[in-house]
């Protein structure tokens, strides 16, 4: 993707071509179309009106206002042919994804919403503080005599699939073939599924083999009292609950893979910024566990999820754009998590940054439901990663080529 003329007029923007450069560095880009204006007009794959919005105040908006949903079918309502998430022919995967939580709209969100809260407040990401310290301990352990290390494959991708496969009840011999499937069902991105032929057959087959698991493991927990999260939602549904054994297993794949790939990317690219300050990076050793303020602002600043989308539920104007009922719209969260409308010298890392309104993890009813997890999971992560390294060096890091969840997808250190 070109993103400026020889003129120095900008293109229409996409999500998808971008060079491996600014594929590993958007924020660049952003800026440009943010300094041009806050909402740009482009189309998708389809020919849909398609809305890419890149500052703070806008994105906001869009994510907090009831004008905005995630619902194609809701906004085109009428349309001979409203877009789908998933190929018609991908039927284990469509039924997966159309049953996600955060696909849906209320009063079905605010249902489920309200069920899983009680699963992920601060009281039982507390109480789960111990077991990710010893999964992070154990994963350090295993790495500790090797000099050179892919920190995604040892580290900063398997910390939160265990978590979350702890959290649910899946075995533990059931790890490796978890974390597999979930990666898997992620070449169906948006943005990630046009680079591979077979994207959509790939997660097809992962959306089988999760479905088959995870309803078979709904079976064994109807027949006993576990505390797991399968276990919870078992229970709701035998006591009246409006679920149905489809949203069961739907929501246990959703929690798996969005769960697992956020945090992937937090981690990894918190070492990628600071392996490139020392003095942050010192300021982070000397301290047993990494403040808040540090957690919230390695998350502002280079966003694990970097744009999301909704549709328009009506006629609006936004930034003096007038949007038709039916656009899509496209929520950068990247760009406007560095707006310096919003944040001052949104480029630089201030580990101590006063609290300013980080949409990192989203805003609004679809605020991410793992937020607290995940923050947990970045400060004791990040803080035992950094005392284990010792002197490392960044060799080499190869960024996936998905705009949505962004981050490293090979991250080589050199340990001296």
């Amino acid at each position: 993707m070109r993103h400026t003329s020889a003129g120095g007029t900008l293109p229409p923007f996409d999500l998808k071509g971008w060079s491996a450069e600014d594929v590993a560095d958007p924020y660049p880009v952003y800026r440009r179309y943010r300094e041009a204006s806050p909402v740009h007009r482009g189309a998708d794959a389809t020919g849909h009106d398609t809305f890419y919005v890149f500052g703070h105040d806008e994105v906001t908006e869009v994510l907090s206002g009831q004008a905005y949903g995630r619902s194609a079918r809701v906004a085109q309502k009428g349309s001979p042919s409203p877009p789908t998430m998933v190929p018609s022919d991908r039927v284990a995967l469509r039924s997966l994804v159309e049953n996600w939580l955060v696909f849906l709209d209320p009063p079905r969100h605010t249902e489920l919403r309200s069920l899983l809260n009680v699963e992920f407040s601060p009281r039982v990401v507390s109480n789960l503080r111990d077991r990710i310290t010893e999964i992070a301990t154990g994963l350090l352990t295993a790495m500790a005599g090797a000099r050179e290390i892919d920190l995604l494959e040892s580290f900063s991708a398997p910390l939160p699939i265990l978590v979350i496969s702890e959290l649910l009840g899946v075995p533990r011999e059931d790890w490796d073939w978890m974390r597999d499937r979930a990666v898997a069902l992620q070449e169906a991105s948006s943005s990630r599924a046009a680079v591979r032929a077979d994207a959509y057959q790939v997660a097809d087959t992962a959306a089988r083999e999760l479905t088959v698991y995870f309803g078979e493991l709904a079976a064994r927990r109807r027949a006993g009292d576990g505390d797991d999260l399968v276990s919870l939602l078992v229970r709701a549904q035998t006591r009246g609950g409006p679920l149905s054994d489809d949203e069961i297993v739907a929501t246990c794949v959703h929690l798996m893979t969005a769960g697992h790939e956020t945090t992937t990317n937090v981690l990894g690219k918190s070492v990628l910024a600071l392996a490139t300050r020392p003095q942050e990076l010192a300021r982070l050793r000397a301290v047993r566990r990494i403040p808040a303020a540090a957690v919230e602002e390695l998350v502002r600043f280079d966003s694990p999820v970097q744009s999301v989308s909704r549709w328009a539920y009506r006629d609006e104007r936004l930034a003096g754009h007038d949007i038709p009922r039916g656009s899509k719209i496209v929520a950068m969260l990247g760009a406007a998590n560095r707006d310096p409308a919003r944040f001052a010298t949104p480029d630089t890392l201030v580990l101590d940054r006063p609290a300013g309104r980080n949409i990192g993890f989203g805003l609004g009813i679809h605020y991410c439901l793992g937020a607290t997890l995940a923050r947990a999971e970045i400060e004791i992560g990040v803080g035992l990663l950094l005392q284990a390294l010792g002197e490392f060096t960044v060799t080499s890091v190869d960024y996936a080529h998905d705009m949505v969840f962004h981050g490293p997808s090979r991250l080589m250190l050199h340990r001296s």
